[in-house]
């Protein structure tokens, strides 16, 4: 069995490996971002606002049979990093081969699942009349190469917690290079509209799938045969255990984005909707570096944990805090300064286009810097709920890592949008995310700071 080769995690500076694995971490999501946006920016100045409020509204079931692999992968790159720390490399081989049999297994169920029900899962996520075509097309073609986003998407962690971040990285830029060039080709090019747009991403995903199996034949050190494949009940439960706390948090995003587009409509309308297709691209796009920072964290902190270096494990997360806190005070700045510029980007004013189209190109122009000023509010101390959720996950502490990724959607924000909204409109909504940002950032701080107080004692001679 070759050496896996992840030592430095437990011997290099902290603030050399936290650069190491946060740098390339943040420029995948960074491309990916990008990619995002750049598709939104398509589909809106090509098609319009309605196109993207249908994306906005098919995301969250496409969001959620992805994060499958994603949590998937979180859940066992945490029980793989431990088990690296403290030697176990047979164990390693074996979470390794039941997360790939796993994500196969139910997001194929879930694709077969969301393809049979699509016209009334649709309306359900909030499409009304007016963009529900837009949004079946979309979310049709879309869904016959989720299984390759899940794949993909448990893979990539495997190799961050492997220890080879660059491969990460490329993993993610890859199909986000090829996702633009061919939106670029089918939609402006070929004007095939939604179409287009779909089968664009539908081939990002097979790129991203072609490129982590090559590494994982090629690259990976942690080589399977068939027998790591075989389910083994005391694996999956140690992965199941900690997977759920990614798959409730995602979960929880998608029932949000559900709510938050059913609530729209009904207090609003549909061009809202569209801003809050633009504000969550932005979100992604504008914290980057944050969540870069808070995946690099992760494998540093459980592989160090298992090795027993509690004195590593504080460093990282002080280290983690101050740059990301840094790091999230300058992008609030720019959102606050610069709204209309980040709005502008995804409309166009061109004579060419419908009166129609013009006027709710207009309107995005007028809503949507407003919201995203209110949306990024708390911007600056989201790092602190980010860090304290994934310490807990990252040193197996399944439940306290649930309750507190849980906190901002499922304890806060998503009954401050039902509640808000009643009193002061579309206005509530936008509100209620700084307020949950706010007290689920108290609530994280509250409980991190115990727990390293009592778990991470460093002896005086250290």
């Amino acid at each position: 069995m070759a050496k896996v080769s992840s030592d430095a995690l437990g011997t290099e500076p902290i603030k050399k490996l936290l650069i190491q694995q946060a740098v390339p971490a943040s420029i995948g999501i960074l491309v990916m971002s990008l990619n995002m946006i750049v598709d939104t920016i398509f589909l809106g100045r090509w098609i319009g606002p309605l196109a993207i409020s249908a994306i906005t509204v098919v995301i969250p079931v496409t969001f959620f049979i992805g994060a499958i692999g994603l949590a998937i992968g979180i859940g066992g790159s945490s029980v793989l990093s431990r088990a690296l720390g403290s030697r176990d490399n047979d164990k390693a081989l074996r979470v390794f081969g039941n997360q790939t049999t796993l994500t196969f297994l139910i997001s194929g169920f879930l694709a077969l699942m969301g393809l049979l029900f699509q016209d009334t899962l649709i309306g359900f996520f909030g499409a009304d009349g007016s963009f529900k075509s837009y949004a079946l097309t979309y979310y049709r073609i879309v869904l016959y190469g989720i299984v390759m986003l899940s794949m993909c998407m448990m893979g990539n962690t495997i190799i961050r917690a492997e220890g080879k971040p660059k491969f990460a990285m490329i993993a993610m830029i890859l199909p986000a290079i090829g996702n633009i060039l061919m939106d670029y080709i089918l939609i402006n090019v070929l004007d095939y509209g939604m179409e287009g747009a779909a089968w664009a991403t539908f081939t990002s995903y097979a790129i991203c799938f072609g490129f982590i199996f090559w590494f994982f034949i090629a690259k990976s050190e942690l080589r399977l045969s068939f027998e790591y494949f075989k389910l083994k009940s005391k694996i999956v439960k140690e992965i199941s255990g900690l997977s759920f706390v990614t798959l409730a948090r995602q979960g929880t995003v998608a029932i949000l984005s559900v709510l938050l587009n059913n609530l729209l409509i009904n207090y609003g309308d549909a061009l809202d909707v569209a801003s809050y297709g633009i504000i969550s691209r932005m979100l992604m796009f504008a914290l980057f570096p944050v969540i870069g920072i808070n995946q690099g964290f992760m494998p540093i902190a459980g592989y160090n944990y298992g090795a027993k270096k509690y004195h590593r494990v504080r460093q990282s997360i002080n280290t983690s805090i101050k740059y990301g806190g840094m790091l999230a005070i300058c992008i609030f700045i720019i959102i606050m300064v610069f709204p209309e510029n980040f709005v502008l980007l995804f409309v166009s004013n061109k004579e060419s286009l419908d009166a129609e189209t013009l006027a709710n190109n207009a309107e995005i122009l007028r809503r949507t810097p407003y919201a995203l000023r209110w949306v990024f509010l708390a911007t600056p101390v989201i790092i602190i709920q980010l860090i304290g959720s994934a310490y807990f996950q990252s040193i197996g502490k399944a439940i306290p890592a649930l309750l507190l990724s849980l906190s901002k959607q499922g304890f806060f924000l998503i009954p401050l949008i039902l509640i808000l909204p009643r009193y002061i409109g579309v206005l509530g909504i936008w509100i209620a995310f700084p307020i949950a940002d706010t007290l689920s950032t108290i609530l994280t701080g509250y409980f991190l700071n115990r727990e390293v107080r009592r778990s991470l004692k460093i002896p005086k001679a250290i």
